[in-house]
């Protein structure tokens, strides 16, 4: 039985077929706990729930309860659906504090680049709409998982050693991920306080997060560092349903999150190159143009309408399906522990433009979110979800990967194994290894020179993205595919 065919989940396993239900993730983990929801008669929900809660515990420089979620939800029945959880700058952040700064912007790793938490509270709104487990149950694997430790993965393990710098200015951060002793792959790490708070989360439902101990200690150990977010901004925070933005592409619908993601780029891109160029070269620069130009209008435009990430996507028996993407935005986000708790807190204000700009910083806005899940239909029925991983490479894959399942009839597990290229700055690619030659050639010949040195490749193949992806074949069939670049893998039933 080829590797195709095959419906068992074996650990590792990038690709596979499926006739009831699939799940792609980005660690084995997660993976095995989708799979048990989704065994227990749960929902795609319930699945991506628990396979994200063991994510923040097993991937803690991506993502975590510190961080955001975003999703998008396609119902059999139903449109697409977009959850937005990100959290908002703290209340007491005033424009007049970033003018004060060098070049009036946040730093990637400031205090001030610290936004309120939305993933808590997002997975229990998700939960009370589309779940059908109990609550307590969907946190056990990841319980497990930090209480008795987990093997470090291959990629999250070089990732750590790299970002190592980013753990050594708070001390509480420091002595939570080993700062200059990271773990090497395949050792046992433990996370014992975050076990008791995950624990707290499943007893006592999002409270124990947003008016417990987590927000009662951020608040304490940020006023230590003249941080700005308080407790109070935990108890604000609230996350919403909305509307996706969409675009039609011949027989298919694609479906991105609204602002303040960029999801509007991705559809602007897409549906610019959507007419292809005979000549290989030309369709990929036509392509390249087309990225450059909506995520330059993206970033003049996207703001509040009031990275790093991981990625889930599952589709269940029932038909219901989910792109499930949760972040700490840069790795490690901005570098400071809550005492006690066992996470960080993300680094999102560092989305924020300068004041001024309609993507300005001010009190309990949101800032520009790289995070962006997304669903096609296929003549009005799910065909097929996909997020991809990586900072600003997150929109770059996805017009990559969408453009050659939708426009150009690749399978999809070719379009996630393929080479990628990535905007760096105007005028500025990098392009990942093994990328065609001639092609190639081409691009740098068309005023795409590459980046500086070693822009691109700051963590080997991660820096290309990592995707997650589930498609339904015309014949009733799901595909998940899982990209190599992470440490993810699929599971199938």
């Amino acid at each position: 039985m080829s590797d195709m065919e095959t419906t068992a989940y074996r650990a590792g396993e990038k690709q596979g077929l499926g006739q009831q239900w699939a799940v792609a993730a980005g660690h084995p983990l997660a993976v095995r706990a989708a799979q048990r929801m989704l065994e227990l008669k749960g929902t795609a929900v319930d699945a991506a729930i628990a396979a994200d809660a063991v994510m923040g515990v097993v991937e803690p420089m991506a993502t975590g309860i510190g961080g955001d979620l975003l999703a998008m939800i396609a119902p059999p029945d139903s449109t697409p659906v977009a959850y937005n959880g990100s959290g908002a700058a703290p209340l007491l952040l005033t424009a007049q504090q970033v003018q004060a700064l060098p070049g009036e912007r946040i730093p990637e790793r400031h205090v001030l680049s610290i936004t309120t938490p939305g993933l808590v509270r997002g997975w229990w709104d998700m939960h009370q709409r589309y779940g059908r487990l109990a609550w307590a149950s969907l946190f056990q694997p990841a319980i497990e998982a930090a209480r008795e430790g987990f093997a470090v993965a291959p990629v999250a393990a070089r990732e750590w050693h790299i970002f190592d710098f980013v753990l050594h200015r708070d001390p509480a951060c420091a002595a939570l991920y080993r700062a200059g002793n990271p773990p090497k792959a395949g050792e046992r790490y433990v996370n014992p306080e975050l076990a008791l708070v995950l624990q707290e989360i499943a007893e006592q439902g999002p409270d124990a997060f947003y008016l417990g101990r987590p927000a009662q200690q951020a608040e304490r150990a940020m006023k230590q560092v003249r941080g700005l977010l308080r407790a109070q901004d935990f108890q604000r925070h609230q996350g919403f349903f909305c509307e996706p933005v969409s675009t039609a592409l011949g027989e298919f619908s694609l479906f991105e999150c609204p602002p303040n993601t960029h999801g509007v780029a991705v559809l602007e891109a897409v549906q610019a190159a959507w007419h292809r160029p005979a000549d290989e070269a030309a369709a990929e620069l036509a392509l390249v143009q087309a990225t450059e130009a909506a995520m330059a209008q993206a970033s003049r435009v996207v703001c509040d309408p009031a990275g790093n990430t991981v990625c889930t996507v599952v589709v269940d028996g029932q038909g219901l399906a989910v792109t499930f993407m949760s972040s700490i935005f840069k790795r490690f986000g901005s570098g400071y522990a809550v005492p006690g708790c066992g996470f960080v807190l993300q680094n999102r204000g560092f989305g924020f433009s300068g004041p001024g700009h309609v993507n300005g910083p001010g009190p309990g806005k949101r800032p520009y979110h790289t995070v962006v899940p997304s669903v096609a239909l296929r003549s009005g029925r799910f065909h097929m979800g996909l997020g991809v991983v990586g900072g600003l490479m997150q929109p770059q894959g996805q017009i990559q990967i969408w453009t050659r399942v939708l426009r150009d009839g690749w399978p999809l597990e070719r379009a996630l194994f393929a080479p990628r290229w990535r905007l760096e700055a105007a005028g500025r690619l990098a392009l990942e290894e093994g990328f065609d030659a001639h092609c190639a050639a081409f691009l740098r010949g068309s005023a795409y020179g590459p980046p500086d040195k070693g822009v691109g490749e700051l963590a080997g193949r991660s820096d290309f993205g990592g995707a997650q992806a589930v498609e339904r074949l015309a014949d009733g069939r799901l595909k998940a595919v899982s990209d190599p670049r992470k440490d993810g893998c699929v599971a199938l039933g």
